[in-house]
């Protein structure tokens, strides 16, 4: 029962994320993520240029800006600017994170990613697993 009711929050909480990568102005790869602790939203994020910078994530060559944040690491920034702490919380995210996300998760303190596709490079769910994060893909149904 118990179980159950965490799949269907799971669930609930990835479709959200994929709400929220709508508001990204990357053309490549919309990613969302949330970061939910004590069954509350402590932060939220999507991938973009930074604060101030234009919103064109792509060059002329479509290629991704190498300044573009990702959605994991614009919600883990925007906790270390509020009074919240992410300590056993659990990232909800679009996509599986990439190393240097799996690194500042590691050091956020997240204990649970629940993620709804894999990215090609499995490097940064090596890296979570090896930390002893539990980690999920959850596929989200259309």
């Amino acid at each position: 029962m118990i179980e159950n009711k965490q799949q269907d929050l799971d669930l609930r909480y990835l479709r959200m994320a994929s709400i929220w990568s709508e508001n990204s102005y990357c053309n490549r790869r919309k990613v969302g993520a949330l970061i939910v602790k004590d069954k509350m939203i402590i932060s939220d994020g999507y991938n973009g240029t930074p604060s101030g910078f234009e919103n064109i994530c792509e060059d002329e060559n479509n290629v991704t800006k190498p300044y573009v944040l990702h959605a994991e690491a614009n919600a883990i920034t925007k906790i270390a600017r509020s009074g919240n702490n992410s300590d056993g919380a659990t990232l909800y995210v679009t996509d599986s994170p990439c190393i240097e996300c799996a690194k500042l998760i590691i050091q956020a303190g997240i204990r649970r990613v629940v993620y709804a596709r894999e990215y090609r490079f499995t490097d940064g769910i090596d890296l979570l697993r090896r930390a002893n994060i539990e980690v999920v893909l959850k596929k989200i149904e259309e």
